[in-house]
């Protein structure tokens, strides 16, 4: 676990200068720390390993806290407590507050674009943070939701 996160900040070679932010929804990060799906998990740390190299990573509290919960309960091997919080601490830079009037813009976006109040949540957090992009398996790839492009970077054609 912790060798993920050494080799993330030592994997500072080369940055391309991005500029766009890339919000990572919660599977993303949860599958980088799964060994079960080690195709998935290999995508997943590539793809991190990018966004720290570029620093265009951006999450939410909630990708931190579904995170936490998912890979010490729910994941078939699951992490230390100990070991999902240093994540989370290295991740907490990426992090931006999330209000009411968010929570007030997931509401619209949930009616408009006709998805779950916890995606919509996503998307607002990603509108709010200036993403371009939305790293997710749980939404439809090259669809556009509120400005947000999706992407799954487990797509084939992706």
């Amino acid at each position: 676990m912790a060798a993920f996160i050494s080799a993330v900040y030592i994997a500072r070679i080369e940055p391309n200068y991005m500029t766009d932010k890339i919000f990572v929804d919660t599977n993303i990060l949860v599958y980088a720390h799964d060994v079960d799906d080690r195709s998935k998990q290999a995508v997943a740390r590539d793809a991190l390993r990018g966004l720290w190299n570029d620093a265009t990573g951006v999450i939410s509290p909630q990708v931190l806290q579904e995170f936490y919960v998912s890979v010490t309960r729910k994941i078939a091997a699951p992490i230390s407590k100990e070991a999902a919080r240093q994540v989370i601490s290295a991740y907490a830079i990426w992090c931006i507050d999330v209000t009411s009037a968010d929570v007030a813009a997931a509401l619209r976006i949930e009616d408009d674009a006709k998805i779950g109040f916890w995606d919509a949540l996503i998307i607002a957090s990603a509108a709010k943070a200036g993403a371009t992009k939305l790293l997710t398996e749980d939404l439809n790839p090259g669809q556009v939701v509120a400005g947000i492009m999706i992407e799954n970077p487990f797509a084939k054609d992706h």
